[in-house]
């Protein structure tokens, strides 16, 4: 009998906090900024040296709290990419200029993080493609 009290006790417990996590959960993803990226990776395809390397990202905040873009990193030098310097507000549309220098030949695949307050904190990003001769 002290058994079936004991698991009765240990249930009941279980359920109560376990609702309490659930809302807890469902609050905080209420209330936060949620990308959502026409695409994540950008391909350049077969592009020729020296050419225009700018594309942009374009994305838009499908949550309820604005985003905050803290920083955005290329995996190296010959990425750039432009800072975002005001909220992006739920509802609102934003873009992320990228310029990939073209002056070397071959193929490449470059990362892109951009760190924010959004669900996702650090959001990652690619390009690719080849730089070929005219």
């Amino acid at each position: 009998m002290k058994n079936l009290f004991f698991i009765t006790l240990v249930l009941m417990y279980s359920v109560v906090f376990s609702q309490d996590s659930a809302d807890t959960t469902a609050k905080i993803i209420d209330s936060v900024g949620i990308f959502d990226f026409d695409t994540e990776t950008i391909n350049y395809g077969n592009i020729i040296k020296d050419s225009d390397g700018k594309r942009t990202f374009v994305f838009k905040n499908i949550g309820n709290a604005p985003i905050i873009i803290t920083k955005i990193k290329t995996s190296c030098g010959c990425t750039l990419a432009s800072k975002l310097t005001k909220p992006i507000l739920p509802g609102e549309s934003a873009e992320i200029d990228i310029e990939y220098t073209t002056k070397k030949l071959g193929a490449f695949s470059k990362t892109v993080t951009i760190t924010s307050n959004a669900a996702e904190a650090r959001k990652v990003v690619r390009i690719k493609g080849r730089v070929v001769a005219q």
